[in-house]
């Protein structure tokens, strides 16, 4: 079951998705193997820190985090990644990085890879390492707001 925070936001807002129990996976790609998904489908959710805030940086399992792009989309100073001791109690619930895409249940700013809205639907883990949510990508986008950035 995704993490209590995350399903009673989503039942709350009417959205339709699927939870997928998989093998324990650790990196975006052991997920999209476990879970029979492209890398592509998978949405991996990078922490990050934009000027010395938590932000969250959303992008297919496939891609990287290309930080100059990050920053220069954000139209920022400076975005590092953000180290786990920085975040670990940040997401109660969550194991760590296994944190959903909805930075909005967490005070934070929520960037995303323009690449994800190619598909219709988005799958992430869904708080721990053996459980992903899969749901439209324009719930997605209505419920998170994110903001697009090449990333």
């Amino acid at each position: 079951m995704p993490t209590s925070r995350l399903k009673e936001f989503l039942d709350a807002h009417g959205v339709k998705y699927i939870t997928i129990q998989h093998s324990q996976a650790y990196t975006a790609m052991e997920l999209a193997q476990s879970a029979h998904l492209s890398g592509k489908e998978i949405a991996k959710t990078v922490i990050v820190d934009v000027d010395g805030k938590l932000a969250m940086a959303v992008l297919p399992a496939t891609r990287k985090v290309d930080l100059e792009h990050l920053r220069a989309g954000t139209g920022t100073s400076r975005v590092e990644l953000a180290h786990e001791g920085d975040f670990r109690f940040e997401f109660p619930g969550c194991e760590v990085g296994a944190m959903p895409p909805f930075g909005n249940l967490y005070d934070m700013d929520v960037f995303v890879d323009p690449h994800l809205a190619e598909d219709e639907t988005i799958a992430f883990n869904a708080g721990t390492h053996t459980e992903l949510v899969r749901m439209a990508y324009k719930d997605f986008e209505r419920l998170v707001h994110p903001k697009a950035v090449a990333m």
